[in-house]
């Protein structure tokens, strides 16, 4: 391999499949890759987790070593058991930024005991848009100034430990209302707007210190109709040049559709790499999904030949692989201890929100009602039924039931509660409410809330990790 090439691939984060690393990983780590990115398909438990990272260090102790654990609805380190730490959404709602800082910190210790390096998280996003169908519950809320104190805390806390934090989607993606692994979202704000609602939080991170920040896959007109990963006026003219970030900007997963679909076809992921080197990013996420060696040569190939064309300078990449190297520096010492729930079960409990009288006085019917995960969190356990049923003898429990199998069960309860995530968003789920008439029902919503909680006794969980469904169905329980 040229020095050229090892220079291409030294800002490179790959993903890939199973819970130990291909050897064709293995093999490019040795020769200079900068690092790998972490997925659920990738994790069994924590243990299983540092053996993998320890089996990556075997190669090059230097690697870049990311994840995605926003914690919440997004969580890695627990996709097979529901989260131990609310999501952003829920410490928002729970209103203390020392409390969001001692949540990222539990999370960031638990991250560096297993060998982590970079966490792509906290979303500084904002909630805005009802339908919004990625941010949601990613996000600290809907005020800049408040959205801004939780991204700073949980910076704050995450990097206490050595784990570097990745704050994003750089320039702010929860008004654009729409889902950029799939499309590319277009911000239409002017130029005052963006520096007063979507910026503020972007600020406060740089302010306490991250070490990374993300750019998104979404068009901000004023700066023209390049995504902001592909836009140097994005990334050097604001994000460096106005805001002052002097750390490593990561891209989003450059095999989204936001950014390919600039280009089209099986090209699409080797010239957005090179797009977004020129642009002025240093790390490259490029798979969200798994691949394989023939794309990383591809990537390869292509950011080589645009610095031998003069496309992309050689400097420019260096400094790149430069700024990536700061991300690997290795977390501090710290012990993989059995999960704790304590502090996430307090965070959910003070984030729950409740209106009448939402609670059982017997034995009752409890019916989860699912909907697709975001193709960012992925599936993982949910529901409430299991919980609920551990702390009301007598009561029972259904999942994704019909109308007429919910209303037939309902007779032999006094009470009936349903769960639902993001109710608002699922036509299905909208439907099968509706179909219940008359029926009195507690109503449990553990996403974003929606238009209003209507006449029916309801809690807001805001989150749906397994803190989060734990604590209401404590809160129904009485206890």
């Amino acid at each position: 391999m040229s020095t050229l090439e090892k220079l291409a691939e030294s800002v490179l984060l790959p993903a890939f499949g199973g819970t130990t690393a291909p050897d064709w990983i293995l093999r490019r780590l040795g020769e200079g890759l900068g690092g790998v990115t972490l997925f659920g398909r990738n994790i069994v438990d924590d243990e299983q987790v540092r053996a993998l990272t320890a089996q990556l260090r075997a190669e090059r102790e230097d690697v870049i070593i990311a994840i995605d654990e926003e914690g919440g609805d997004v969580t890695r380190l627990d996709v097979n058991t529901g989260s131990f730490v609310p999501g952003p959404l829920a410490l928002g709602a729970a209103g203390d930024p020392a409390l969001t800082t001692s949540v990222a910190e539990a999370l960031g210790e638990r991250l560096a005991a297993t060998g982590v390096t970079l966490n792509l998280a906290p979303c500084a996003d904002l909630t805005l848009v009802p339908d919004d169908p990625i941010i949601g519950v990613r996000a600290f809320g809907s005020s800049p100034s408040e959205v801004a104190e939780h991204v700073a805390a949980y910076v704050t806390g995450m990097q206490k430990f050595g784990v570097a934090s990745c704050v994003k989607h750089f320039p702010g993606h929860g008004a654009a209302g729409e889902d950029s692994h799939k499309s590319l979202p277009v911000l239409r704000r002017t130029e005052q707007e963006l520096r007063t609602i979507e910026l503020v939080p972007f600020a406060a991170a740089i302010k306490a210190g991250t070490r990374a920040i993300m750019s998104g896959h979404l068009v901000v007109p004023p700066w023209g109709d390049k995504p902001a990963t592909l836009n140097s006026k994005a990334l050097v003219d604001i994000l460096r040049g106005e805001l002052g970030f002097t750390g490593a900007i990561v891209t989003d997963a450059l095999d989204m559709a936001g950014v390919v679909g600039s280009f089209g076809n099986n090209a699409g992921i080797p010239a957005a790499s090179v797009g977004a080197l020129i642009a002025g990013a240093d790390a490259l996420c490029i798979g969200g999904q798994e691949f394989d060696a023939a794309l990383m040569d591809a990537i390869t190939a292509a950011v080589v030949e645009a610095v031998r064309s003069g496309a992309l300078p050689e400097s420019r990449l260096a400094e790149a692989s430069e700024r990536a190297f700061e991300l690997r520096k290795p977390p501090v010492a710290a012990e993989i201890k059995p999960v704790d729930l304590t502090l996430g079960l307090r965070a959910a409990r003070q984030a729950i929100r409740v209106h009448s009288e939402p609670r059982l006085t017997g034995p009752a019917l409890v019916v989860d009602v699912e909907s697709t995960p975001t193709i960012a969190a992925g599936p993982m356990p949910w529901g409430v039924g299991q919980y609920l049923v551990d702390r009301v003898p007598g009561s029972k429990s259904l999942r994704n039931a019909t109308a007429e199998e919910i209303l037939a069960a309902a007779k032999e309860f006094d009470q009936v509660v349903i769960v639902t995530r993001e109710a608002h968003r699922h036509a299905h789920v909208r439907a099968l409410l509706e179909s219940l008439g008359d029926l009195d029902f507690i109503h449990v919503e553990t996403g974003t809330p929606g238009t209003g909680a209507g006449s029916r006794p309801r809690i807001d969980t805001f989150s749906g990790s397994k803190v989060s469904m734990i604590a209401a169905a404590e809160f129904l329980a009485g206890q």
